[in-house]
């Protein structure tokens, strides 16, 4: 079974975000598979890279839409952003340099971190965007 199942509670009614977070959910699923059959670094290294940076890019899509939009909560949503990837990239050095393994413990704050961004901070945004159009 899979550690993150994404439903219809964690749609945010905009299909382009909606379909990135479905990303970051397989994602997230894939690297905790990995580490469950015991794969080595050679195959945790890139899931853990690609991770870190489709989150980013992921994270600027939205953010160009709180900068079209005005969105007036923008500034403490980007700053979750910057904290996440911060947390992720130190997490990401870590696993690289052999000092910090990959666990369930970090498996359970990726899901949780975003499990929770979505269904808080993100559904903040669902009326604003979708009342400028955005769906």
């Amino acid at each position: 079974m899979a550690l993150f199942q994404w439903d219809d509670s964690l749609s945010v009614n905009v299909a382009e975000i909606d379909g990135q977070h479905q990303k970051l959910v397989a994602m997230i699923n894939n690297l905790n598979e990995a580490m469950k059959q015991g794969k080595g670094k050679d195959v945790l290294g890139p899931i853990v890279s690609e991770l870190v940076s489709y989150a980013g890019s992921h994270f600027a899509t939205e953010e160009a839409y709180f900068n079209k939009f005005k969105y007036p909560a923008a500034a403490s949503h980007k700053i979750e952003h910057v904290n996440f990837v911060k947390k992720v990239t130190e997490f990401k050095s870590g696993f690289d340099s052999g000092k910090l393994p990959l666990t369930i413990e970090v498996m359970n704050f990726l899901k949780d971190w975003l499990k929770g961004h979505i269904l808080g901070t993100d559904k903040k945004y669902v009326p604003f965007f979708n009342a400028n159009g955005l769906k």
